[in-house]
């Protein structure tokens, strides 16, 4: 049998084009969703809704879909709405900071139980805030579920959150966030936003347009973590989801005197894209 490459889907989230561009003339849905599909994006992220459903299927966009909760009750109702909104893949962050690891095996169980019955693939984020918010908690989680299961737990990387909490610096990104080389590999889903070990974000750009340093000490760690998913996908023929997870200033994640998220997003996924064209050749 012939054995495929794998094939990188870039997703946009909507969270990105918040207030944008601004507070007070924000874009309507249709007119992110044709930014988004001018960009060159594969899909979109977010939380399901009719109208978004039907707008990302007339252009063409994947629907990828995203759910917060930590209640089991919650779970058929959450998830039997992205089903019916087109969504195949969902983005799940599970519980609260104080959820320790066998609550968190009982949510986690609940949740691929239920999704398992709608053909849905959910994955669980590496969030502050939640049940995954260090590296020890997921672990233990992960280590938990494959004795329950036997299987790999599906993770949502978001690599920021981690550096963050171990106050980590470019040099020790690869030796400190890639010990799990299983579950990298396992994944389909990554959040790569730009980081360092104070923030969460740091921008792409500086006000001359080029690109910062910080950025740049960030993207060998992208390209480390594409490798490392290729070392075990090269002729797999998966599709691996890569969103450019660049916050607006509404939340927090980025500051006011950061550039425009959505047009550092763009350049994410022009660099993301790059990088991912010279691995896999």
């Amino acid at each position: 049998m012939e054995k495929m490459k794998p094939v990188l889907r870039h997703i946009a989230n909507l969270w990105t084009l918040v207030q944008h561009p601004s507070r007070t003339h924000e874009w309507t849905l249709s007119e992110k969703l044709d930014a988004i599909q001018e960009a060159g994006f594969d899909g979109v992220c977010w939380a399901p809704s009719e109208e978004l459903w039907e707008a990302a299927r007339n252009r063409g966009l994947i629907f990828l879909g995203g759910m917060a909760s930590g209640r089991v009750l919650e779970f058929p109702s959450l998830l039997h709405d992205l089903k019916r909104y087109g969504a195949h893949h969902v983005n799940v962050q599970l519980g609260a900071d104080d959820v320790l690891t066998p609550e968190a095996l009982e949510l986690t169980l609940a949740l691929m139980g239920e999704a398992r019955t709608l053909g849905l693939t959910p994955a669980i984020e590496t969030h502050r805030g939640t049940c995954t918010e260090t590296p020890e908690k997921l672990y233990a989680l992960a280590d938990a579920f494959a004795h329950a299961t036997g299987s790999l737990l599906p993770i949502s990387w978001d690599f920021s959150h981690f550096a963050v909490v171990k106050h980590l610096t470019p040099a020790h990104f690869v030796e400190r966030l890639l010990r799990r080389p299983d579950l990298i590999q396992h994944a389909q889903q990554f959040h790569l936003r730009p980081f360092n070990g104070h923030h969460v974000q740091v921008p792409l750009t500086g006000a001359d347009r080029k690109q910062t340093q910080e950025f740049k000490d960030w993207l060998p760690f992208a390209e480390a973590i594409l490798q490392c998913w290729l070392d075990g996908n090269r002729q797999s023929g998966q599709d691996i989801l890569v969103c450019p997870e660049l916050g607006p200033v509404e939340g927090g994640y980025a500051l006011s005197t950061f550039p425009d998220s959505w047009e550092d997003a763009k350049l994410l996924r022009q660099e993301i894209d790059g990088v991912w064209q010279r691995l896999i050749a």
